[in-house]
């Protein structure tokens, strides 16, 4: 079950930290007395799941157009001009064109989901993101039979992005999903955190959450979808084919060549705090295993 709420959200409505943990809990509760699925996107089995705090999430950022130290977004990214913002659908889809974003958001149904985010580097947190389904996205510009990728380009603004102006990677940065991880209902387009506009080292004003895959997988700042019939090519695999694959889905059983995955730090624990083990697809080994039936996610990685 998703919570849902109409996109009429203004400055005075936003909840502050305690009162979304607060009415988090009174919902995970009664929830679990109706015998409901989930709460806010959640399964049934993550709702005891202690969200990050909103300093943490907003200050230990990879953005590395932006830096590529932790704290770099948090102090280059107010540079990032969100308004006017434009996104660009085009590729195999019906209605391509160039879409202003706030007449996106007035044909979206925003929700709360509270998901876990594992990154490739072994830590993780827990973050209530607001946002739509992308599904909902790319039935509003109508995907064509022939589509099976959906791939993502962040914004190029070297004026506003002091991090490109270092070739760390191949500017701008791409992403992309197979279709059938695009559409399926975990997959969500993040516009807000805790209730608030998403800040601009987060991925403002609209960015990819694929909860079930390493981080860098979930795309930010996004310009432009295209739909394909062939695999699109994505910045982290361009760079180091060997370390990052297109999937790159949780999995404790398969290591990065240079660490172990088997378990994460989780952020705002404590420094001494003991490491969790990682689960299998980030915990929604229940939600999106289908979608891998019969695939090696060894070589698949």
């Amino acid at each position: 079950m998703a919570y849902r709420w109409k996109n009429t959200l203004r400055d005075k409505d936003v909840t502050d930290e305690a009162a979304f943990l607060n009415r988090r809990q009174l919902m995970a509760g009664a929830a679990a007395g109706m015998g409901l699925a989930g709460v806010g996107g959640m399964p049934a089995r993550a709702q005891d799941l202690e969200p990050t705090s909103y300093e943490d999430i907003t200050t230990y950022n990879n953005y590395y157009e932006f830096g590529t130290g932790k704290g770099d977004p948090v102090k280059n990214a107010h540079t990032l001009t969100t308004q006017p913002w434009m996104v660009k659908i085009d590729g195999l889809v019906d209605r391509p064109g160039d879409y202003a974003f706030e007449d996106i958001m007035a044909r979206m149904t925003v929700e709360e989901r509270i998901y876990r985010f594992r990154c490739v580097e072994a830590w993780s947190m827990v973050v209530p993101w607001n946002g739509f389904e992308l599904a909902d996205l790319l039935e509003m510009a109508g995907v064509q039979s022939g589509a099976k990728y959906v791939a993502f380009e962040t914004a190029l603004r070297p004026d506003e992005m002091p991090g490109v102006k270092y070739p760390v990677l191949d500017w701008p940065y791409v992403e992309g999903l197979r279709l059938d991880e695009a559409t399926h209902p975990l997959t969500l387009m993040a516009t807000g955190i805790y209730g608030k506009e998403i800040p601009n080292q987060n991925g403002a004003p609209l960015r990819l959450v694929v909860p079930w895959k390493y981080g860098f997988k979930s795309i930010k700042s996004i310009v432009r979808i295209t739909l394909t019939e062939t695999e699109p090519p994505t910045s982290w695999n361009k760079a180091n084919a060997r370390e990052y694959g297109f999937y790159s889905n949780v999995n404790p059983d398969v290591d990065h060549p240079r660490w172990s995955q088997a378990s994460e730090r989780v952020i705002g624990s404590g420094l001494f705090a003991r490491r969790q083990d990682t689960l299998m697809f980030n915990g929604y080994d229940e939600e999106v295993a289908s979608l891998y039936d019969g695939m090696d996610l060894k070589a698949n990685f």
